[in-house]
């Protein structure tokens, strides 16, 4: 199964109906972590006809269509544990608190938010002998990929979801790369870690029972 993981920024590569089919026309699935106009999300999502699940950045975007009516797509995926085709999917939306705002939260908060999705999850391990497949985030890990100021600093939350839970990835953005040699793929525990800014396309086995090494192209 391919996936295409969108963050962060408009990337003009993919905002073109001819480019998008071209380059992620065999696409089954769109994850977007966060940051990112919900026209956009619904361009992808209408052009390649796939299900769309995202959370939302700290710098999220609120369209407005037909007068003053808000544009919210489904597929939120904050705080949930969603089985789409038997593929499991997390998500945590938001990044460290760091001023008064929406979809910002201390260590403290996000272990909060961990916690509440616990039952769900260890049925699925029950159920299934797996608990999620993929971490859907916009920050990222306490630690990996993350930046020392604040406002991209990672959660310690999320070291603890990869060692309890052992998603096959956690998927997140947040932190802009400006330099081809900054680490984006990062092996912690079981889980791959990817830094999806702009877009990435993702290739997961179909086999979801396996923990087989996958491949990020």
């Amino acid at each position: 199964m391919k996936i295409l993981a969108v963050s962060d920024v408009i990337d003009r590569g993919i905002y073109n109906v001819d480019v998008l089919r071209r380059r992620a026309g065999d696409a089954a699935l769109i994850i977007s972590c966060g940051d990112l106009p919900n026209t956009y999300l619904d361009f992808i999502a209408s052009i390649l006809v796939r299900p769309l699940y995202y959370v939302r950045g700290n710098h999220y975007w609120e369209d407005t269509r037909q007068g003053q009516t808000p544009v919210v797509p489904s597929g939120n995926l904050d705080n949930r544990v969603v089985n789409e085709r038997g593929l499991l999917l997390a998500g945590l939306e938001g990044s460290m608190r760091y001023k008064p705002g929406a979809a910002q939260y201390t260590d403290a908060e996000m272990w909060g938010k961990v916690i509440g999705m616990m039952p769900k999850l260890v049925m699925n391990r029950w159920r299934r002998g797996r608990a999620v497949d993929i971490l859907v985030t916009h920050a990222p890990p306490f630690g990996i990929h993350d930046r020392p100021d604040r406002p991209h600093r990672g959660f310690k939350a999320f070291l603890k979801f990869m060692q309890w839970f052992k998603p096959q990835y956690l998927l997140h953005g947040h932190v802009h790369i400006w330099d081809n040699r900054t680490p984006t793929r990062t092996c912690y525990e079981q889980t791959w870690v990817v830094n999806v800014y702009p877009w990435r396309i993702i290739e997961i086995d179909h086999d979801f029972s396996t923990h087989r090494r996958r491949s990020i192209l």
